[in-house]
């Protein structure tokens, strides 16, 4: 009886013991997991932090791309531009010289004339050059100006409510009549004050350009106490946009024009209502001052 008591006792106490160690073991790897936990969670922070700069970068990267994008498209048009006078110029020189090819047997007389004949080609070539010359000048001005007035008008307004176009020497700003002014009205919006400050600031940058400011409206007659009809609507509203550059923004007036084109010169068929608002719009075209652009083309500046 004695010997069976004993060895439950030492059962009990092996069994207790068991117990023991095995709780130890499971707060000890508890304890582990925390801190592998712990470690992770700090981990995943730096992982969070790394991923936001990335994205940061991206969206920068993104941008820079749709700026560039819009300068190679601007360039490249240029460049046709170029080529296509160039093309013509050669068309122009061979048919100057087959018409002189077959003048080899004249009399000594005959070939002084060619001489002259020679003599006026090379002229010729040198101011071809020197339009050339002007146009690239023209036109690297006209690129930085439409470059510039795309970074400035980018944030906040619509694609659809500003348009903005290099064409021969001069750029074009079409803003939409919904975006500058209030409906049947020249008052000008709070909007638009804001979109006319910021190409004021451009302007006021170029003193060597000019500012026409043209009025357009769809074929919906108007007539009202205000108003006379489409022609007065766009005229009061061009001279609307050539005061508050004026008084609002300090631009000069000796360099602004303003013009009212009434319903004509639409852009867009008047059936239907997104032809209308389309013809409804206010062009600005900055252009070199004419004087300035004679200066380009004299024949005393023509390259060597």
């Amino acid at each position: 009886m004695k010997n069976l008591i004993y060895l439950f006792l030492m059962a009990f106490s092996a069994l207790s013991l068991t117990s023991c160690v095995s709780k130890k073991k499971l707060a000890e790897m508890r304890a582990a997991h925390q801190s592998e936990l712990s470690v992770a969670n700090k981990q995943l922070g730096i992982y969070g932090e790394q991923l936001n700069e990335y994205m940061q970068k991206l969206a920068a990267c993104n941008a820079e791309r749709e700026r560039l994008s819009g300068t190679t498209e601007i360039r490249q048009e240029q460049l046709q531009d170029i080529k296509d006078q160039l093309k013509d110029c050669r068309s122009q020189r061979d048919r100057q010289v087959d018409q002189v090819g077959d003048l080899t047997v004249l009399s000594q007389s005959a070939n002084d004339n060619i001489k002259e004949t020679l003599d006026q080609l090379e002229q010729r070539d040198k101011y071809i050059h020197l339009l050339q010359a002007a146009k690239s000048k023209a036109d690297s001005i006209n690129l930085a100006l439409a470059i510039n007035l795309k970074s400035v008008l980018r944030d906040g307004i619509a694609d659809d409510d500003v348009q903005i176009k290099v064409d021969k020497t001069v750029v074009f700003i079409n803003l939409s009549d919904k975006m500058l002014y209030y409906s049947g009205s020249s008052n000008i919006t709070p909007k638009a004050k804001d979109v006319l400050g910021k190409i004021a600031t451009i302007i006021e940058s170029r003193p060597g350009l000019e500012v026409m400011v043209e009025g357009y409206t769809d074929n919906v007659p108007i007539r009202n106490s205000c108003i006379e009809d489409n022609w007065d609507l766009s005229v009061k509203r061009s001279t609307a946009v050539v005061r508050a550059l004026q008084k609002d923004y300090g631009v000069d007036p000796n360099r602004l024009i303003a013009a009212g084109r009434g319903q004509y010169n639409a852009l867009a068929d008047n059936a239907t209502e997104e032809g209308r608002s389309t013809n409804r719009r206010t062009r600005i075209i900055i252009l070199p001052k004419l004087a300035e652009f004679y200066d380009l083309l004299d024949p005393s500046k023509a390259p060597k």
